[in-house]
């Protein structure tokens, strides 16, 4: 009996150290890994920064796949998807999380508060039953550069070892996938860019207090808008390792009061697959907005390394000189309105990072009051049925 005693409470210490020594060994590459979050350049021209974090956070949560993974299979949601906030992930790892939320927050130009911005996806509903079978999940991130030349996507299994998977085709074993919050970041992001326009426009028709009282007056009035009633996608320019695409639209064309340009920003975060057609009946264009009652509509796609409140000051920066390289305005009528866009488009390769947010399609010359029934883009990637819509006062 004693024997018995003295065999279990050696191999309880045995069992002890080893833990001790796991632990031991997770913490000094959890410490290891937040000096190299540490170490990545904020101000790097080259921007590679975000593929760099989501490196180093995509290592250190394959290290926690053997103790945790059974729970996080549990907490799976409807898309497939987990928050870092449901990963119960121990202090040294947490810590990191935050440490690369707050820094790519700053990346992007969003506010520093706020939920954290990464997420854990599985690649493909299909390897949800073979996880659910035993076979243990790689950890992926999407690398830097321009995605159209992706050869491999690194991940790391949970020894913390590096594969390299096809970037062009679907694995065939279970990959989850660290990512941006996609929806989080696109309306945050929108929301910077909001504000940027906005602040544009009360400096272009006046103080903030003639704005607001103007919006007053116009509610009295009819509102003549253009909805969309179908859209659609033939190419949402996203390989595996993206998912799901986030789509946006910039309505561009010239203010109604002055030579200066209007920029809005649309929000269509149901546009996320290629191939399929969407009827959100939602208001695209607000026509008291734009000269002429004309404006071209131009279509993006989120990707990670835009800084949104650059973008935005990009867009105007480039639309206003455009516009004062242009002697008088009302001669070319609604026909510099694509000038304009165009120099946006011919901006994008050369101005902003890589793996920016992508050029989808653009529609040129939209009018008020006129039907549009499936006209495609300018690219032929979108196709659009655009109604028009009065809103009549209450």
């Amino acid at each position: 009996m004693n024997k018995l005693l003295k065999f279990a409470a050696l191999n309880s210490a045995i069992l002890m150290t080893s833990s001790a020594a796991i632990a031991d060994q997770l913490s000094s590459v959890n410490h290891a890994a937040l000096g190299s979050l540490e170490s990545i350049d904020r101000f790097n021209s080259q921007s590679v920064q975000v593929a760099d974090i989501k490196r180093v956070v995509a290592q250190t949560v394959a290290l926690e796949l053997s103790a945790k993974q059974a729970g996080w299979l549990n907490q799976l949601n409807s898309a497939h998807k987990l928050s870092f906030s449901d990963l119960d992930l121990p202090a040294t790892s947490a810590q990191l999380s935050a440490q690369a939320s707050a820094q790519t927050r700053q990346l992007k130009g969003l506010s520093s508060q706020g939920a954290n911005v990464y997420q854990l996806r599985l690649a493909d509903e299909s390897m949800l039953s073979q996880w659910q079978g035993g076979q243990v999940p790689l950890i992926a991130f999407a690398p830097r550069g321009e995605d159209t030349e992706w050869v491999h996507v690194e991940a790391f299994d949970a020894n913390g070892e590096l594969h390299l998977l096809d970037a062009q085709k679907m694995p065939t074993r279970p990959v989850l996938v660290v990512e941006l919050d996609k929806q989080l970041v696109q309306r945050e992001g929108i929301e910077v860019m909001r504000r940027v326009f906005n602040q544009n426009r009360e400096l272009v028709d006046g103080n903030s207090n003639m704005q607001s009282l103007g919006f007053v007056e116009q509610q009295t009035a009819a509102i003549s808008t253009s909805v969309i009633s179908r859209i659609r996608l033939n190419d949402d320019k996203e390989p595996w390792i993206s998912g799901a695409a986030e789509v946006y639209a910039v309505v561009n064309g010239v203010s109604p009061t002055r030579d200066e340009p209007a920029l809005d920003v649309v929000d269509l975060p149901y546009l996320d697959h290629d191939g399929q057609d969407y009827t959100p009946n939602q208001i695209l264009i607000h026509w008291e907005r734009y000269r002429w009652q004309a404006a071209d509509v131009l279509l993006m796609e989120h990707d990670d390394n835009t800084n949104y409140q650059e973008l935005a000051t990009t867009f105007l920066n480039i639309v206003t000189q455009v516009m004062r390289l242009i002697p008088d305005p009302n001669v070319q009528g609604y026909a510099i309105i694509p000038q304009l866009t165009n120099e946006l488009i011919k901006a994008m390769p050369s101005h902003w990072f890589t793996n920016d947010d992508d050029y989808v399609d653009v529609f040129y010359t939209l009018f008020e009051n006129r039907q549009y029934n499936n006209v495609m883009g300018a690219s032929n990637n979108a196709k659009m049925t655009l109604s028009p819509l009065t809103i009549e006062p209450r």
